[in-house]
């Protein structure tokens, strides 16, 4: 049996993420979609948001639409007895996120974070390069995101509302692969900007993450033509340098799918290069990138009681971190976390 699936928004992360992964799950069915945009053959299209939460058939409800309404339409899928996935942002504030986590918890729900940046395939490739410890202590790490893109989006990522802006955007998935690095920082310090005419929004920014004498630099900008490398880390033992950004998306835009020959893998020419102290240098391969391993991992939460593929409170962490890089952004500090872990 699968498990019977309804998406909830069709626009790019719908249609070009959430729908093909479940579709290439096969432990999930695909069932309804609720949008007003055209849907493929064979899928349920519903107008109604709610209609879906209510239809008693549908056990997984994945979220995929303005940020803003991320924890209204998780609630109510909670509080109906569905399952949630939540693209990210998680929801906007650590608040929210608390509400949903306790709902989930209380009914015995999965509920799980769109991470799916955990399965780019440069960053499964720098995470076993940090766990080799081939580099040695890293005392720093670099993780760009950037693009060249002057013109304003139409639609609701670059209008002032809650939860948007680059920093919820892209720096979601910056400090989720931080954490899965390093975990949690002593501190953060954190520049926002708004850069290109007539945007409302940040459309820059640059965290530093504080670990005793280790310093993790997350920064994404809009106007960067010649992008600088995706990682770059540096140890006592060497330094890595990777550029490009993981095919998986611009695959999924151009039709491919998870299975096919091809799908994951990165062009050589991207291959990220370690350099040892003596000179020496080694071009490393790329390890395929693997999104439906997110899918598959929340069919074995539903259906054996497998731990989710993200846990929800290592969003809401993200989310303070968040938060408190906007804080500091604002105040012109480091902003002490210390706190925050004791708690955690």
């Amino acid at each position: 049996m699968t498990i019977k699936t309804g998406l909830i928004g069709y626009g790019l992360g719908g249609a070009v993420f959430h729908a093909p992964l479940i579709q290439a799950s096969p432990s999930l069915s695909l069932a309804a979609i609720a949008t007003s945009r055209e849907v493929p053959h064979g899928i349920d299209k519903i107008a109604d948001p709610q209609a879906l939460i209510a239809d008693p058939g549908i056990e997984l409800v994945v979220i995929s639409t303005p940020n803003a309404t991320h924890f209204p339409l998780a609630l109510a899928s909670l509080e109906a007895g569905k399952h949630v996935v939540i693209d990210k942002p998680f929801t906007a504030t650590a608040d929210q996120a608390d509400r949903l986590i306790a709902v989930a918890r209380e009914r015995d729900l999965r509920l799980v974070p769109f991470h799916n940046r955990r399965w780019d395939g440069d960053f499964l490739t720098v995470r076993d390069l940090v766990a080799s410890a081939r580099l040695g202590e890293i005392l720093l790490c670099e993780m760009h995101w950037d693009r060249f893109r002057l013109d304003l989006r139409p639609g609701w990522k670059d209008e002032a509302a809650e939860g948007t802006g680059l920093l919820y955007d892209l720096g979601s998935h910056l400090v989720d692969q931080a954490l899965r690095l390093f975990g949690p920082p002593d501190a953060v310090s954190g520049d926002l900007a708004v850069q290109r005419p007539g945007a409302a929004v940040d459309d820059y920014f640059a965290l530093t993450l504080h670990y005793a004498s280790r310093r993790v630099i997350l920064t994404a900008s809009t106007v960067a033509a010649e992008p600088r490398p995706r990682f770059a880390l540096h140890g006592t033992g060497g330094s890595f340098v990777k550029p490009g950004l993981d095919p998986q998306e611009e695959q999924l835009k151009a039709g491919l799918r998870p299975g096919d020959r091809g799908y994951g893998a990165e062009s050589s020419r991207l291959h990220g290069v370690v350099t040892m102290p003596d000179g020496g240098r080694e071009r490393i391969a790329t390890r395929p990138g693997r999104y439906v391993d997110f899918y598959d991992g929340v069919a074995a939460a539903i259906a054996e009681g497998a731990p989710v593929p993200v846990a929800p409170e290592d969003a809401r962490l993200g989310l303070e971190i968040i938060g408190a890089a906007r804080e500091s952004a604002a105040g012109g500090r480091v902003v002490d976390l210390r706190g925050l872990k004791a708690r955690d």
